[in-house]
Formats: structure tokens, sequence, C-alpha cells
């Protein structure tokens, strides 16, 4: 019990790292998700106006926990809001169970009253019945309550394999051929469509570029002179790593064929997923540009994200892949901004922001 938590400061930045890296993530693939060289750089990409909390011992100052808060403006049910977004959530083996996480949430329970958003975004990977139990099913009474959005499916595809380009009646450019204006009003129109998400600006994507992604980075499929679909290839490797820590069942039998223990996945993310009327034909043309540019600059697998109900998520599934379910969730103190639930609109959250 013998742990103060609070917001973090630069000096804390060596213990978390060291914290995220070996606090691997549960299942079949054991992933440690490093930060290296500076842990908040990485909270940057998951919104605005981000907050770190940490937890230390007081006995000898080691991070034991960390958790990140920030704030992002979604579209949800067709409209623009503020929602905010808790994440990047470890703790030390030693210290886990429900106290640690109740003097987190009495921080977060703080910063709300002096911000106060309608909902918070969050994510648990399928598997974490110790993160399901604590926050969802057996929460305490002064938890925030967490309220499932929509199952969500990461896919890891596989960039072994040298694939063709595909013709199609569309063409695919980079995104610095597009007018910015433009690309911005394509996935602002057809990003309301979905619940949560981003509501794009000039002025975001062009920062985008200090984080890795640049408008050369983005592909854009045009029929005509109209827009009709976007992906981006996002690389965070600068600032974000995945380390395996291991394998269990079935998977053991396939280590000489998968990253050894210890080695860091070459990774990018497929980003800024927009298609006009969910075009599976679109979308399978734009996919298949991002693969071939990853695939081009040495990345070993192409990390796609979808609401696990989309039906482009079929398109990318015909790839070899390694699947990571997981589910979204609102999370909202009592005392929120009233807010309406999300309507039957699939959901799309960028697996680059999680």
């Amino acid at each position: 019990m013998n742990v103060v938590v609070d917001v973090a400061s630069r000096r804390d930045d060596p213990g978390i790292r060291a914290l995220v890296e070996r606090q691997a993530m549960p299942g079949r693939i054991s992933l440690a998700l490093a930060r290296e060289p500076d842990f908040s750089t990485g909270c940057l990409v998951t919104g605005d106006e981000h907050r770190i909390l940490v937890a230390r011992s007081a006995g000898d100052g080691q991070v034991v926990g960390v958790a990140c808060r920030s704030v992002r403006r979604l579209f949800l049910n067709g409209r623009e809001e503020r929602v905010g977004y808790l994440g990047q959530l470890r703790v030390d083996d030693r210290f886990r169970g429900r106290w640690l996480v109740s003097r987190g949430f009495s921080l977060l329970e703080q910063m709300h009253r002096d911000d106060p958003l309608p909902a918070y975004l969050a994510s648990i990977v399928d598997g974490n019945d110790e993160a399901v139990g604590v926050l969802v099913t057996r929460r305490r009474r002064s938890f925030p309550s967490f309220r499932e959005v929509a199952p969500y499916q990461t896919l890891a595809l596989s960039l072994r394999r040298t694939r063709q380009p595909l013709n199609d009646a569309e063409t695919i450019v980079p995104g610095s051929r597009v007018d910015a204006g433009e690309l911005v009003r394509f996935l602002r129109t057809e990003g309301a469509r979905r619940q949560l998400f981003p509501a794009w600006t000039e002025d975001d994507l062009r920062n985008l570029s200090a984080l890795g992604l640049t408008l050369e980075d983005v592909r854009v499929a045009v029929r005509g002179s109209a827009i009709v679909g976007v992906m981006a290839l996002w690389d965070q490797s600068a600032y974000k790593q995945t380390v395996v820590r291991g394998y269990s069942g079935w998977l053991r039998a396939l280590t000489p064929i998968l990253p050894r223990a210890g080695a860091i996945v070459r990774h990018a993310y497929a980003s800024l997923i927009c298609v006009l009327d969910d075009d599976p034909r679109v979308f399978a043309h734009l996919l298949r540009d991002v693969y071939r540019l990853a695939r081009a600059r040495g990345f070993q697998y192409l990390l796609v994200g979808l609401d696990a109900r989309d039906p482009k998520l079929g398109v990318a599934r015909a790839y070899p892949h390694y699947s990571y379910p997981s589910r979204l969730y609102f999370a909202r103190w009592p005392g929120a901004p009233r807010q309406e639930d999300p309507d039957e609109r699939l959901v799309y959250v960028d697996i680059a922001t999680l």
C-alpha cells in the first residue's frame, strides 16, 4: 500500500520506460510495448492534452504503474465531440490489485472534474480477464462505468511474400499530390459516417510529420477527379517498439519461423483508413498498395485495425496474418456531461493511436 500516485515528471521517464518494457501483454504471443527513447512521445499520437499518471513505490521511488489520459476530437453519432482516451495502463506484477487502480482512478476523476468529458475511450485485449474483472464485471462503485462499444480486431499481416499491384478503376497517388483541403474534406465527410472517426484538420495532418507520418506516406485512391479512398503507412518505430517475450500453445511449435524471444518486430500501421461507401474493392486496392510500400521499406508486418463487424475485414484476412482481438469501451464517471450512446454505425478507431 506504500505507493504514491501522481502526475509524472520528466524524472519519471526512465522508470516508466523500464516498466512498460518488462510488463508483457497477455496472449498466445507475449509482447512488450517498449517506448524508447521517450515515453511521452508515444502519448502524443493518442490525442491532445495528454497527461501521464505514475505510481511510485514510496520506499525507493521505483515506478510501479503508469497510465495516460488524453483528449480526442471524434465524430460521435455524426457530430464532432471531445472524447477522452485512457490508455498505456501498466502495473508492476508485484503491485497488482484493485487498490492501486482505485488510487489511479481517484486522480483521473480529479482531472475529469477540472475538464469534464462525456466519455473516455478504452480498449482491453481479449484474454486479459484480470482487467475485465477489475474494470467491468466487478468494478468498484467509485470507478467509472465501462460499457462495451464494439469488438475490435487487429491483424498483423505478414509481409514475407512479394505481391503484384492490383489494377482497377482507381488511380493510387501519394497524398502530397492531392489538395490538402480536399483530402481533409473527404476524411471528415466520409468519417462522420463512422463512430469515433478522428475529426481531422489540415493542421493535424501537417503536424503528423513530426511523428513519422508524412503526406508522401498517405495513399489516396482517385477516380476521375474525385477522392474515393484513403490509407496511410505510419511508421512509429522511432518512439514505439514491439518486443517478443515468448509464445504459448501451438505457436511454440512455430518458433523456428517466428521472431525469436527478445527480438524487436519491425512493423508499421495501416492508418487513416477511409473508403467511400466502404467499397471493399477500393479498400483492397489501397491495402495492396500500402502492403507493397511497407514491404519495400523492410517491415515484417503491417498492422490493420478494424471493427470486428466491418465487412472490409474479410479483405485483410485474405493475407497471412496473426489476429489480436480486443474490445472497445466507453468509460463514464457519474455526473459526466450528458451524451447519447453511440448508435448502430460501425466504429473506426485508428490502430496507430491505441
